[in-house]
């Protein structure tokens, strides 16, 4: 009972650390209460139109064939011939939704959309739209309804297609666009006939906005050197065309719209983004019209990349932004006020018009962040005890007004260019709860920085109470060896070490798995079972080379998971009919037999939908109806027919391992699917190894491992004392786990989505339903080493309850390491990155457990579908 309640204090503490780092370092930094503030001169344009092609690269739209023909002729001659041109540079995470908050309401990704999964933007916030008269929008459910949600009135109008229309799997996603180009084209149209529409499109800072989702689907679908990705742009490019004829046609040319398009992010060459490689960073940006100034002919530029000689456009003047600075360039071209809390600074370069207006401009654009500076302040003032509040001095009240006035000055002398430039022991412990708790209410923190503060006190409390355990482990600690406690900790922090260092590089885990191979080698499991530990060997051996491949997902290769499932299907139809022959039908009935040969068939099922999958989607002929009921009904069964196996050891665990691999071999794109067989093939071999080990320890007799079964595990009499050999058990354990977490490709980035692996389940875009399936493939491989932990404990008398410390002990320290290296600051693929070691970690304690339970489920219970006829055990 009070180990039952030590386990549940300590998850709850767990619990509450790891939320903690949320709550601390991750609160939104956006501030409300500022004014609003828009250039006092009048505005070049009356309205914008924004096109934002999404998934769009650079490279792709500027870039020429040897014949000097571009993928987007119109655009092509816009920049030779009436606009300017650059490249904007985003920020990771390089996902549609903070891509579009950047272009719109210029500030980058939120530190607190982590608690929304990076779905949604958890605070209110403004954006050129919501600062318009009137904007207009087309395009995917997933992007228009945010900015229509977060507007104030109802002058955000927006047109969505329905979402089963964002299909990866569908024969043409160029539709996306046509869609988007027809309605516009049909909302002009009934304009002419509808006065009030007709008055409203005659208003001044009114913003139409075109949201192009064809090129990112295509991306996704055929990756972005294919025919069908450059079609795409084609399409786009005599789209805008026809929208910009259609536009000023409409105003009777009268030279009073400025049109931009850009792009929320890039893409890789494997079809996926989120991540900082400059495929995905890289953005197009063109402007042309009211306001924008024509092209710049230079003789030189200096830029350190050498895009300019691969675009063939040296001597047009390339004039890059960051992604943010998009917000206040629409708002100084229709004269709204800048968003309140945009970050981005105005490209002066893309402004034609006089230096007054640029000088005015500037110096509103400087006034709107300083506004949001101020907020910032106040709050962080109220907050903070007076003796501890340290203002920044070069903006404090006096610097402020100080540098305002003197850039007013500047313009009213018509300087614009400097313009621009600006004891008793329960009572002490009681005590100090109270002082912590006097000083946190007298800074008015939230309640939940009391948890945090006031958790240690009674945890230490509850340690230091327990002296006499901790006097009794340092007893017996010293009774070791001087070489030998030195060499004992050694191996544990280089455990440790190659732990932490597993998540920074993959590499790492492969040099692991070599040094588990020489195990049997320094004991004497090499001359007490030679076959078992030549197994041991290559088995670690050939789970070493998965880390050191590519990532999985960049390269798809449907052969290899083809060659995978024919492999898995061999070698478990000769091992089922090894172990009939072995035991003579004494394990198992007939009718037991049945499920086995179900798994095989359905194995091989699984095989042959993921390459005629695959080839239907290649040849344009969508996701077979039949391909897609098999998925979903081996889906849905992988849980449950194990459980009408017998329980004996290897036979159970077979069942486990066929019915989980049906369902990753349809997730499985490459050889993410080879790396499951072979990380089988060493948990089997890792429980016969274990056995052999405890031979060591006591046990008098060695039972067959055809005889022991997992229902056997209910007696607790059996259970042994713990021994400094289950460290190295544990440490196996959570080695596994993080190998199976790691050992395909580093998951933890967002970088590594890529919708092909869930083809065979749904092609039609659903972020929450690919999500689950991406994570059910990413617990599958865990699912597994956990069920052979299982049987390891069975094999070797071990009590779950006392090795789940051990694993306690080594996540917390790997914990630590990353609990320091947690960032606010810098990128946001560092950021999440730190964010997603740190959890993961923390999370360990939480998810074993969890992994336990569904191994203990999977591996002792048993469904009775029909009653059986008696039959004897070995």
């Amino acid at each position: 009972m009070n180990m039952q309640i030590f386990i549940v204090a300590g998850l709850l503490v767990h619990c509450v650390f790891l939320i903690s780092i949320f709550d601390i370092y991750f609160t939104s930094p956006l501030v409300h209460g500022m004014t609003p503030h828009h250039t006092p001169l009048p505005p070049p344009a009356q309205r914008l139109v924004l096109f934002v092609a999404d998934g769009l690269r650079a490279d792709s739209l500027y870039e020429v064939d040897d014949n000097g023909t571009s993928n987007a002729p119109y655009l092509r001659n816009i920049i030779i011939s009436k606009g300017s041109w650059g490249v904007s540079h985003t920020r990771v995470p390089t996902e549609s939704r903070p891509g579009h908050v950047a272009l719109i309401a210029g500030f980058y990704e939120d530190v607190s959309a982590v608690a929304r999964g990076w779905k949604e933007n958890p605070v209110e916030f403004d954006s050129i739209f919501n600062e318009s008269k009137y904007t207009w929008s087309w395009g995917s459910p997933d992007i228009l309804p945010m900015f229509a949600k977060g507007a104030s009135g109802d002058h955000v109008y927006t047109h969505c297609y329905k979402a089963e229309r964002e299909d990866f799997g569908a024969e043409d996603a160029t539709a996306l666009d046509t869609w988007v180009f027809d309605h516009v084209k049909d909302f002009f149209s009934s304009a002419k006939n509808n006065g009030t529409l007709f008055s409203k499109l005659h208003e001044q800072k009114i913003v139409f906005f075109l949201h192009l989702l064809g090129i990112d689907t295509n991306g996704h679908a055929h990756r972005p050197h294919s025919r069908e990705y450059k079609n795409n742009i084609r399409q786009v490019d005599k789209g805008v065309r026809k929208i910009v004829s259609l536009v000023e046609d409409f105003y009777g040319n009268d030279g009073s719209t400025a049109f931009i398009l850009t792009s929320d992010h890039g893409m890789t060459d494997w079809g996926t983004h989120g991540a900082s490689h400059p495929s995905e960073t890289l953005t197009p940006l063109v402007a042309w019209g009211a306001g924008i100034k024509y092209p710049q002919r230079v003789t030189s530029q200096q830029y350190e990349d050498t895009f300019l000689k691969e675009w063939k456009l040296e001597t047009l003047k390339r004039q890059d932004v960051n992604q943010a600075d998009i917000a206040p360039l629409m708002a100084s071209l229709i004269g709204v006020p800048f968003p309140l809390n945009s970050v981005g600074i105005l490209p002066l370069e893309y402004l034609n018009n006089t230096a007054h207006f640029k000088a005015e401009s500037m110096i509103t654009n400087a006034v709107q962040i300083l506004e949001q500076f101020k907020v910032k302040m106040a709050q962080k003032k109220k907050t903070t005890l007076s003796f501890l509040f340290s203002p920044f001095k070069p903006l404090s009240g006096s610097e402020q007004i100080d540098i305002l006035r003197k850039a007013r000055a500047s313009i009213h002398n018509e300087k614009y260019g400097e313009a621009v430039a600006g004891s008793l022991f329960q009572y002490t412990f009681l005590a100090v709860g109270v002082l912590i708790a006097i000083f946190l209410l007298v800074q008015s923190l939230p309640w939940t920085y009391y948890i945090y503060c006031l958790l240690p006190v009674p945890i230490w409390y509850a340690v230091l109470k327990q002296y006499p355990v901790i006097q009794g482990l340092a007893t017996s600690l010293l009774n070791f060896q001087p070489a030998q406690f030195a060499g004992i900790l050694l191996v544990c922090i280089l455990g440790i070490e190659i732990l932490v260092f597993s998540f920074f590089y993959r590499s790492t885990l492969s040099f692991g798995l070599i040094a588990f191979s020489a195990w049997p080698l320094v004991t004497q499991l090499w001359n007490q079972a030679k076959t078992i530990a030549l197994s041991w060997i290559l088995s670690c051996l050939l789970l070493a080379v998965f880390p050191l491949m590519p990532v999985v997902g960049r390269e798809p290769s449907i052969s290899l998971v083809t060659t995978a499932g024919l492999l898995i299907l061999f070698m478990a139809s000769s091992y089922l009919v090894a172990c009939l022959w072995k035991c003579k039908k004494k394990c198992m009935h007939h009718k037991g037999l049945r499920i086995y040969l179900f798994q095989l068939l359905s194995l091989a099922l699984s095989t042959y939908v993921v390459k005629s999958t695959h080839s239907s989607l290649h040849s344009k002929q969508g996701l077979p109806v039949i391909n897609q009921i098999i998925s979903w009904t081996t889906l849905a069964s992988s849980l449950i027919v194990p459980l009408l196996s017998p329980t004996f050891l290897f036979l159970r665990l077979l069942s486990i391992f066929l019915s989980l691999t049906s369902t990753y071999l349809l997730l499985s794109t490459g050889y993410e699917a080879l790396f499951l067989l072979a990380l089988a093939m060493l948990m089997f071999v890792w429980i016969n190894m274990e056995q052999e080990a405890i031979q060591r320890y006591g046990v008098s007799l060695k039972p067959k491992l055809a005889a022991l079964s997992f229902s056997y595990t209910a007696d607790l009499t059996q259970f042994r004392q713990l021994h400094v050999d289950d460290i190295r058990r544990s440490f196996f354990y959570v080695f596994f786990i993080v190998t199976a977490f790691f050992g395909t490709g580093n998951i933890a980035s967002v970088n590594s989505f890529d919708p092909t692996s869930v083809y065979c389940f749904l092609t039609v875009f659903s972020p929450f339903l690919m999500g689950a399936l991406l994570l059910w493939k990413i617990a599958i491989p865990f699912v597994l080493v956990s069920c052979a932990f299982e049987a390891v404990q069975v094999t070797t008398q071990l009590s779950s309850k006392r090795l789940f410390l051990i694993v306690l002990v080594i996540s917390d320290i790997m914990a630590l390491h990353f609990f320091f290296l947690v960032k606010d600051y810098g990128s946001w693929l560092d950021i999440g990155t730190s964010i997603s070691h740190y959890v993961l970690v923390m999370s360990f304690t939480i998810f074993l457990m969890l992994l336990s339970g569904v191994a203990q489920l999977l591996t002792t219970k048993r469904l009775e579908l029909w009653e059986e006829t008696k039959h004897h055990s070995l």
